[in-house]
């Protein structure tokens, strides 16, 4: 089991940056580097649509068309931590992003809700225009 914690969320103009992470909290006998991580955003009024993704060992990353180009996961297995960098920021951009955990024994990238079972809080980015 893994609890997540994403921080990073704020306010940014059009073109700015922010880079969101998400902590991990690992029960006993599992390791951060056996969970496969995504991120996931939801707008008001729309359904929580996946953004980018990356494998276990952090060698393998996806990204929705949306962001390709100007978003980037990464992940810090020591320090049990996956970031999104997201540069060039679009009003479109503004959501509750999540961070999700699905505990993996292969290193192929996971994407689509359905397949993360651990999911955290979730934390509000906003784009003005």
């Amino acid at each position: 089991q893994v609890q997540l914690v994403e921080s990073g969320g704020g306010l940014v103009q059009t073109g700015g940056s922010l880079r969101l992470s998400c902590a991990a909290s690992v029960a006993s006998g599992r390791t951060f580097s056996a969970y496969a991580m995504g991120w996931f955003r939801q707008a008001p009024g729309k359904e929580r649509e996946f953004v980018a993704a990356i494998n276990t060992r952090g060698g393998s990353t996806y990204y929705a068309d949306s962001v390709k180009g100007r978003f980037t996961i990464s992940r810090d297995n020591a320090k049990n931590l996956v970031y999104l960098q997201m540069n060039s920021l679009k009003p479109e951009d503004t959501g509750v992003y999540y961070c999700a955990g699905r505990l993996s024994f292969s290193t192929t990238v996971v994407t689509g809700t359905r397949n993360y079972g651990y999911w955290g809080q979730g934390t509000q980015v906003t784009v003005s225009s």
